[in-house]
């Protein structure tokens, strides 16, 4: 479901894919070829959301901002896996967000970093680039090399491929 809230729509351009099954809700901007899967909410009630171009925001996941506070910001070619919690926080391009990951307020995850399955990262926190987080709460393990950003790389461009084959589907 796309819906308003409080007269502001969300800017979807039609190179994105949005499943029926999400919802996403108010002052919420989705670049070129984003995509949000099945029953994601991404809601732009209480603060903006911008998610950049060639992201993915996987089933289940949530976004949300922090009233008047914190807005959700994430960059491009960011994957954002399956139950994530993205909460009134900036991911830097480049970012894989691992399943059921958790980013509190005010958190800032840097350029081509990994956030791992299950890990926590506490409000406030600043991640450098090219960091592999793990734990809860969330730790530096190791920076990242050229085949760690590739992996990430790997993950963005399978959705890309996802959302050209449901955006088919779609128009038929």
């Amino acid at each position: 479901m796309i819906r308003s809230y409080q007269g502001k729509m969300p800017v979807i351009p039609a190179s994105c894919y949005v499943d029926p099954s999400a919802q996403v809700i108010g002052d919420v901007t989705l670049g070129e070829q984003a995509s949000i899967w099945m029953n994601a909410v991404v809601r732009g009630d209480v603060n903006s959301i911008r998610i950049g171009a060639k992201s993915n925001v996987q089933d289940c996941a949530v976004l949300h901002g922090m009233r008047y506070l914190y807005p959700v910001i994430v960059g491009e070619l960011v994957t954002i896996g399956h139950n994530a919690t993205v909460h009134g926080c900036v991911l830097e391009d480049q970012v894989l967000v691992g399943i059921g990951a958790t980013i509190l307020n005010n958190a800032k995850i840097g350029e081509g970093s990994i956030i791992a399955a299950g890990a926590v990262i506490p409000e406030q926190t600043v991640i450098p680039p090219n960091s592999l987080v793990a734990g809860v709460p969330g730790k530096i393990r190791r920076t990242l090399g050229e085949e760690d950003r590739k992996l990430i790389l790997k993950y963005a461009n399978n959705y890309l491929d996802y959302t050209a084959i449901y955006l088919a589907e779609t128009q038929r």
